[in-house]
């Protein structure tokens, strides 16, 4: 498995998942490491992250993660509660909306510049990393489901940036930080016999690329966007009807 940077090792250290890190560049290793766990759904929803664990399994000092932490902070990836903590954001209604708003225009756009720049390479590159995507995801284990987000993490980066914006990537890359733990916690919500294949919308925007579609490239998009976030609407309605049956049982 390869994330954006290219590395090819999915070993981890520590049991939330993070790799350990070298101290050559230590600063920004330990925010790149971070942002890769948050992107990769390493961390979950309305976790608690603490200083000292994170450098023990990072294998650093407090400081550059007391720094990428805060960094993290101000970019929405993580939120600062009052006693100083930090925490992985909690999943939200409001934000869930937002997100797939946002993902849809800016990531629909960029797959349209990035279409006329897609060869036969990339159509292979991006047909075998669905099939690992489809492996990993029957598997149904934690460790599988995480492969699974990082190769469909890795598929839409291909496509992303064959479009060559310099200015939308950075966001597009944004909204995957805040959106980590959303596409990690649906990825659990997924039923096999009674949902699409995760993967089926890579292969209907596959094949509406090679026909250089992009209407129906930016629909199929639109489709892999939202079902993640459908199923989390829909978990979010039965907890909200679980509860008012509660409080009038």
């Amino acid at each position: 498995m390869r994330d954006a940077n290219g590395a090819g090792s999915l070993a981890r250290l520590g049991s939330g998942g993070v790799m350990p890190v070298l101290r050559e560049t230590l600063h920004d290793r330990v925010y790149a490491e971070l942002r890769r766990s948050l992107i990769h759904g390493v961390f979950v929803s309305g976790e608690a992250l603490r200083i000292h664990d994170l450098a023990v399994k990072l294998n650093t000092s407090t400081m550059p993660v007391r720094e990428a932490l805060a960094r993290l902070v101000s970019e929405q990836a993580l939120e600062a509660l009052p006693n100083r903590s930090v925490r992985v954001p909690v999943i939200t209604r409001e934000t869930l909306e937002d997100l797939a708003r946002a993902r849809v225009l800016i990531e629909g756009k960029v797959t349209a510049l990035a279409l006329p720049r897609l060869g036969p390479e990339d159509f292979r590159r991006l047909r075998d990393l669905t099939h690992e995507c489809e492996d990993a995801f029957h598997s149904r284990s934690d460790d599988s489901i995480r492969r699974a987000t990082e190769l469909n993490h890795a598929f839409h980066d291909h496509i992303y940036r064959a479009a060559g914006s310099r200015v939308l990537l950075p966001m597009i890359e944004s909204l995957w930080l805040q959106s980590g733990p959303y596409v990690h916690a649906a990825a659990f919500l997924h039923d096999e016999a009674r949902d699409p294949a995760g993967t089926h919308h890579h292969w209907e925007l596959i094949e509406a690329l090679e026909r250089r579609d992009e209407a129906g490239a930016t629909a199929a998009l639109t489709r892999d966007i939202t079902r993640a976030f459908s199923l989390l609407r829909n978990r979010l309605d039965t907890e909200e009807e679980e509860a008012r049956a509660g409080q009038h049982g």
